[in-house]
């Protein structure tokens, strides 16, 4: 069949992050979802996602006047043709960002339509699940606040995830996290990419006594591998990234060059099931552990359930600690006692529900 349409769609969620929202570029921060809606001429519908955050105007241009022409007409079903010519084509307009946020959420949409036209989950097209639910791990916002730091690890304990990761720069911060959780749950820390090689391993130091299972992206710029490989020689903790990778050769970049111990891909940034796929045989060949960066609630999580669920170890998966007003995805997407279940349905196993579409679409 070919692709009759493709459709950018956005969402804003109402929801609860159990304090002060974050400013981004001034304006307090919003769940938006960017899914992308592929229909073929037979009308069978495939969903996908692509980053959206704050992005989003950027990436829904990108989707409505560069991706969804070329798309037009293609055979859905020959995956590598749809997207092959298009990421050639598109990098000489850059090889991340919106276009490659766009790209994410085509390929997630022709995989979904690949599990429907073959009546099998996502998990059986690449290579079947080893796993029918997955352990999740809480993943806080930056707070800038110890008792609100405190407060809400223990919030993310209670709710049942096994982990508890923080986006704080102040030691002071991850201590309250610790006195608050005791020393049996695992405690992880996400800077976001703030400081200088030296910086980072002073840093490291004084964080060794809260035993934290990762220091994540501790170096700007994030592609500084060489940088970011002296900080885990140096440290004495495990290091993690990989959100800010824009493909399959900087995963291959990072693991030559020794930069991590557990590598972070992102579904709906790094070019959608396809890329993803290529990492997961590189980490594999590398003996790289690989931890999903997943804070989402569309598509994209149900994608890294379903390719998480064919690692034969047990990885965790990434959870924002939030209330929503409306689950676009229902229950699907909400931990249970820190569990979520393999959808089992044909594709992605689950599409947007229609009210909540209704409800929370934007424009």
């Amino acid at each position: 069949m070919t692709i009759r349409s493709v459709d950018a769609i956005v969402l804003d969620i109402p929801y609860e992050m159990f304090g002060p929202k974050p400013l981004f570029c001034g304006h307090p921060r919003k769940m938006n979802i960017l899914l992308v809606r592929v229909q073929t001429e037979d009308g069978l519908v495939g969903w996908g996602e692509a980053f959206g955050y704050t992005i989003w105007p950027a990436a829904r241009a990108a989707i409505e006047s560069l991706v969804a022409p070329l798309a037009i007409g293609k055979d859905e079903a020959d995956i590598p043709s749809v997207m092959g010519p298009m990421e050639r084509q598109f990098h000489l307009l850059g090889r991340t960002g919106a276009l490659t946020y766009a790209l994410s959420g085509l390929d997630i949409a022709l995989w979904d339509l690949a599990g429907k036209r073959a009546g099998k989950p996502l998990s059986a097209l690449l290579g079947g699940a080893r796993h029918r639910r997955l352990p999740t791990y809480a993943s806080l916002i930056r707070y800038g606040d110890s008792a609100l730091v405190a407060e809400n690890a223990l919030r993310a304990k209670q709710r049942g995830h096994r982990l508890v990761k923080l986006h704080e720069t102040e030691v002071a911060h991850v201590r309250a996290a610790r006195e608050a959780l005791g020393p049996d749950v695992p405690l992880t820390m996400d800077t976001n990419c703030p400081w200088t090689v030296e910086q980072a391993i002073a840093v490291a130091r004084e964080l060794q006594p809260y035993g934290l299972a990762w220091f994540e992206e501790p170096v700007w710029p994030p592609e500084d591998f060489a940088g970011l490989a002296a900080v885990r020689k140096a440290a004495g903790i495990p290091i993690a990234a990989g959100e800010n990778a824009m493909s399959a050769k900087h995963f291959e970049q990072l693991f030559d060059a020794q930069a991590v111990d557990i590598a972070q891909p992102s579904i709906t940034k790094i070019g959608g099931v396809s890329e993803f796929m290529k990492i997961v045989e590189l980490a594999r060949r590398h003996g790289a552990q690989l931890v999903p960066h997943c804070p989402y609630f569309g598509p994209g999580l149900l994608a890294t359930l379903h390719i998480a669920a064919t690692f034969e170890h047990e990885t965790l998966i990434e959870h924002s600690l939030a209330d929503l007003g409306a689950s676009p995805l229902g229950k699907a997407v909400i931990p249970e006692n820190g569990f979520l279940d393999i959808p089992d349905g044909p594709g992605l196993g689950v599409d947007p529900d229609p009210a909540v579409l209704e409800q929370c679409r934007v424009g």
